[in-house]
């Protein structure tokens, strides 16, 4: 599985033959809404030409679920698989054409060939946020979506993690690092990705100190 950074909390994993796209933010969109929140990235442009197979969205915020952003991968010509909870599902449905939208709310799961994605739940103040677990090839991928550390998470989290990926911000109702690194020992995942950092801010990530830490590069492959 190769997996990429995209930027604040978007991720691209990769099979032979799957492209899975997560909570993509390549716009200004969220400048416009706050002007201090503008980009510190610029958009890479060779990543709005992907075809992605899958895409998901884990709640329903500008910096993850831009109109903007979706409209380079969903239209009424393309036909990707799109799971959302209930708060983005009602909105993006509305693109229609051949895509097929699946209501993706917390416990549902959903497999694609051999790829299996369980929703799990988030704490976050959109109304049904979700993280995602991704298994393949006896690998579980767990991307948090943004969320408060809360313990009834746990009990959706199995205990073979491969690797996570979680915010460590801490504002807009995001753990900081310190409740991150508390999360990561509940969870002991072999491996961290921190993200949500850097597009917006000028967080220095190097002091998440959580073992066995990976700092993803953006636009570069997370060496997990």
């Amino acid at each position: 599985m190769k997996i990429t950074f995209l930027g604040q909390a978007g991720l691209l994993f990769e099979t032979c033959d799957t492209k899975i796209m997560i909570d993509p933010y390549f716009s200004d969109s969220v400048q416009k809404i706050d002007a201090a929140k503008f980009r510190r990235v610029p958009v890479c442009e060779a990543f709005l030409q992907i075809k992605p197979d899958i895409m998901i969205f884990t709640h329903n915020h500008i910096d993850h679920f831009d109109p903007e952003t979706v409209a380079h991968f969903l239209s009424e010509n393309t036909a990707v698989t799109v799971l959302a909870p209930a708060s983005v599902w009602s909105e993006v449905r509305k693109i229609g054409g051949k895509n097929n939208f699946v209501l993706f709310n917390r416990h549902t799961q959903w497999t694609h060939g051999d790829i299996r994605f369980t929703a799990v739940k988030a704490e976050h103040s959109d109304p049904t946020p979700i993280g995602v677990i991704i298994e393949y090839r006896n690998k579980k991928y767990y991307i948090t979506g943004d969320t408060l550390y809360n313990s009834e998470i746990f009990c959706d989290i199995p205990k073979d993690i491969y690797a996570a990926f979680l915010p460590i911000n801490g504002v807009g109702n995001n753990m900081n690092m310190d409740d991150a690194k508390r999360f990561c020992e509940a969870i002991n995942p072999q491996f961290a990705v921190p993200v949500h950092w850097g597009m917006f801010d000028e967080i220095n990530v190097k002091e998440f100190s959580f073992k066995n830490t990976i700092i993803p590069e953006i636009y570069k492959e997370v060496q997990v």
